[in-house]
């Protein structure tokens, strides 16, 4: 290798963003490597729980990318930046301009600070003027990313399959919730899906292959099937009966995204683009990832296999709800602020109840009353929210920014306090936080105080509010006295609604 390859090596490499699911498995992988990582977030604490935020190696830069002085500070002193950059999730409908505009004010930056090498993961697809409009932002990207004259390197790849990511889990629950599938004609498109394991290898290699440098590389499996084919493997590696699935020419990418909205965790706002997507072929045209950066891809089945086990043994390393942007305490400042606080004393150390805690949502539920919780979330999905079936990345453990469901996690201090964002939809902003203090004189024993915050907006959010708050009683009652009954190790049974107390609150 080169000399001035050699440099650049030395030089951190900038991950932009590394909150998200590619971007927070990559890190990692560069770490194993060799280099030197410098990650950009608009919220590093999201970072800081990951299990490579203490590496010696990384550094956590706060930041946004339409800041450009925060983005030079980031870029300062790098040789090469991966830009895996998408405002899909946040932008709404507006997204390609976003997009168009952060590529503008990155490609700048990187210029003027000095940047050798911009690495961009981009979608496949067909040329020319028929692309959908999440395609064609994606080649708006690489042409602003290239126009700065930083040698950009695009990789270009199609549906990603790894537990977590939002194309696997449309996928997944389609086939999983429906024998039965009506679906617009582009189930017959051809695709040529990839392994995120395989896409990580092609990221992480090119960074070392001087060849790649200006280059656009097409990275997919080795199998090429459609979106029909694909479904019924999914139905195989689940264990289920083929499917039964008729096409019909009149599912516009509208309907099709309120369908996958209401039957799987992924929003309509999401879905549209990705519909409109399917409608063109994304198989790979080039073959310069293999010959140049050589490595023995995964089949689909083994792929997706790989993907349910470590979906059933809550080994999901990243998630598509990492991404996007984290909502601050100042969004709670003014207003008249509702309050119902509950109360228990729990026979275990703050540790044991902090743990169990931690395991509400996802597959645990929500200990009790968890037909009201599916009911709250059945109507959330109607109503355009993320509903339950977003679950949880890791049964077990909660990091700042996880999503749990219909929550955010926007704090998180073990053993002592836990908050949630509610994410649902509201007519107003709500809260649900939980506090834990040992009783110093009964040994081993905690109080823990849960409390629901919530700001109206409009006369709608006052109407919620008095219209919920007789079902705190039942749900707040019972989901405290099943956290104490798991940190006490008691079976199950009924709630004992003598041992929660509601703590005098106040409202406006």
């Amino acid at each position: 290798m080169s000399t001035p390859s050699l440099e650049r090596s030395a030089r951190p490499i900038l991950v932009a963003g590394a909150s998200g699911y590619i971007g927070g498995r990559l890190v990692p992988r560069l770490l194993e490597a060799g280099h030197a990582v410098r990650c950009l977030a608009r919220s590093p604490e999201k970072l800081r729980a990951r299990p490579w935020a203490s590496h010696g190696a990384v550094e956590l830069v706060a930041g946004e990318v339409d800041d450009e002085a925060s983005l030079r500070t980031a870029l300062r002193g790098c040789g090469t930046a991966y830009y895996l950059i998408h405002s899909m999730l946040a932008a709404g409908s507006g997204y390609a301009e976003r997009d168009h505009a952060l590529a503008e004010t990155f490609a700048r930056v990187a210029a003027a600070e000095g940047l050798e090498r911009i690495i961009y993961l981009g979608g496949l697809g067909e040329t020319g003027t028929d692309l959908s409009e999440h395609l064609a932002s994606r080649r708006d990207v690489e042409t602003v990313l290239a126009s700065s004259g930083v040698p950009v390197t695009v990789l270009r790849a199609a549906m990603i399959i790894g537990a977590g990511s939002a194309s696997f889990e449309i996928l997944r629950y389609l086939v999983e919730r429906l024998p039965v599938m009506i679906t617009p004609r582009w189930v017959e498109t051809r695709c040529q899906p990839i392994a995120v394991d395989d896409v990580l290898h092609y990221l992480v290699a090119c960074q070392g292959e001087p060849r790649t440098e200006g280059r656009t590389l097409d990275i997919g499996g080795p199998d090429i099937l459609s979106y029909r084919e694909l479904m019924q493997v999914m139905a195989e590696a689940r264990g289920l009966r083929r499917r039964w699935i008729v096409t019909v020419p009149v599912l516009t990418p509208r309907l099709s995204s309120l369908w996958i909205h209401l039957v799987t965790p992924i929003s309509s706002r999401m879905a549209r683009p990705l519909a409109e997507g399917l409608r063109n072929e994304v198989v790979c045209r080039n073959s310069l990832a293999q010959e140049l950066l050589p490595a023995t891809l995964t089949p689909v089945r083994e792929a997706i296999q790989r993907s349910l086990a470590n979906l059933r043994a809550g080994v999901v390393e990243t998630a598509w709800t990492d991404a996007g942007p984290m909502p601050g305490d100042p969004d709670w400042a003014g207003g008249s602020v509702f309050v119902d606080a509950w109360q228990v004393d729990v026979r275990a150390s703050p540790d044991e109840v902090f743990r169990a805690m931690c395991r509400l949502g996802g597959v645990h539920g929500w200990y009790a009353a968890n037909f009201l919780w599916s009911l709250r979330g059945d109507l959330d999905r109607l109503l355009g929210g993320p509903g339950l079936r977003r679950g949880r990345r890791d049964p077990e453990r909660i990091a700042f920014g996880d999503a749990l469901d219909f929550w955010r996690v926007t704090r998180v201090e073990a053993p002592l306090r836990l908050t949630l964002r509610a994410e649902m939809k509201l007519p107003g902003k709500a809260l649900l936080d939980f506090e834990l203090a040992p009783l110093e004189a009964r040994t081993p024993e905690t109080r823990l105080t849960q409390t629901a915050r919530f700001i109206p907006r409009g006369l709608g959010g006052l109407l919620y509010w008095y219209a919920v708050l007789p079902f705190h009683a039942f749900v707040f009652r019972s989901l405290l006295d099943g956290i104490r009954r798991e940190a006490e190790g008691m079976p199950s049974g009924p709630p004992s609604p003598h041992r929660v107390t509601r703590v005098p609150s106040r409202s406006p």
